[in-house]
């Protein structure tokens, strides 16, 4: 053996075979454990939404907002149910999604999937970042450390406030005692301090159940969907009065004559 060769092998032995080009490409393409939620559960900047300067988000794990029976009239489901956030903090996507599926499992095994109307109100906008860094032998020759340190998205959450509603559910007042649980049961899967709230609302509508009533013998209710619309006392007698029963209303509409059209020369 000649002398540089005697050096090549005692500096080998000494420091460890060196990584090959082929071996740092595999190591960058490491795929790393997803971070626990705690990491990102405290709301410390501003909202890093997803736009054109924020590009390869990836999906959120929710993908599904309303659960049940969502079709069904608002004079079905008088009874709502919220969970209110206690803390002002960041609820993940997959927390989300964890306690959407708690909800409708419960509620579909115990009360029937026909009887409720789950929806989610919290939906996760904010992007989360990460840098990446490699754990393996090695790593500080193949990193620079703190430099350009700006991750990459890697997640989203939502961003909760204090007394905002996670999430609602609706249903007829016998399945209270369900209801009540399948919430408790998806308090688990979020972090911090919730209270479930029995609404005196009616059902996902701004209107009290006693106003409720009286607006519906009044026919002053106009359905749209899951709410209602409070048609108010204005407007040309004939036409829009609160008076007039709906039935009438719809015959003096068709039998209103169409003006002519004139046009100047």
């Amino acid at each position: 053996r000649s002398v540089l060769s005697e050096a090549v092998v005692s500096t080998q032995s000494t420091w460890g075979s060196l990584p090959s080009t082929h071996s740092l490409e595999k190591l960058k393409e490491v795929k790393m454990g997803r971070r626990p939620a705690r990491c990102y559960r405290y709301c410390k900047n501003k909202p890093y939404p997803r736009s054109r300067f924020c590009r390869g988000v990836p999906d959120p794990k929710i993908q599904i907002f309303d659960g049940g029976r969502k079709g069904a009239p608002v004079e079905e489901f008088p009874l709502c149910l919220h969970l209110i956030s206690l803390e002002y903090e960041q609820v993940s996507s997959e927390s989300l999604e964890a306690a959407r599926i708690v909800v409708n499992k419960y509620m579909g095994k115990h009360a029937g999937k026909d009887t409720f109307h789950l929806r989610i109100r919290a939906h996760p906008f904010h992007v989360l970042r990460i840098n990446k860094m490699l754990s393996c032998a090695g790593a500080d020759r193949l990193q620079t450390g703190m430099r350009r340190a700006f991750g990459k998205p890697v997640g989203t959450v939502a961003r909760i406030n204090i007394g905002q509603i996670l999430l609602s559910v609706r249903s007829k007042d016998q399945h209270l005692k369900q209801a009540l649980e399948a919430i408790r049961r998806c308090k688990f899967k979020f972090p911090g301090r919730q209270q479930i709230v029995v609404s005196n609302k009616w059902g996902f509508t701004g209107i009290p159940r006693e106003n409720f009533e009286k607006l519906q013998t009044q026919d002053r209710l106009l359905d749209k969907g899951t709410h209602v619309k409070v048609q108010k006392a204005r407007g040309p007698i004939d036409m829009t009065s609160i008076f007039l029963e709906r039935s009438t209303r719809k015959q003096l509409l068709k039998i209103q004559p169409v003006k002519p059209v004139t046009v100047k020369a």
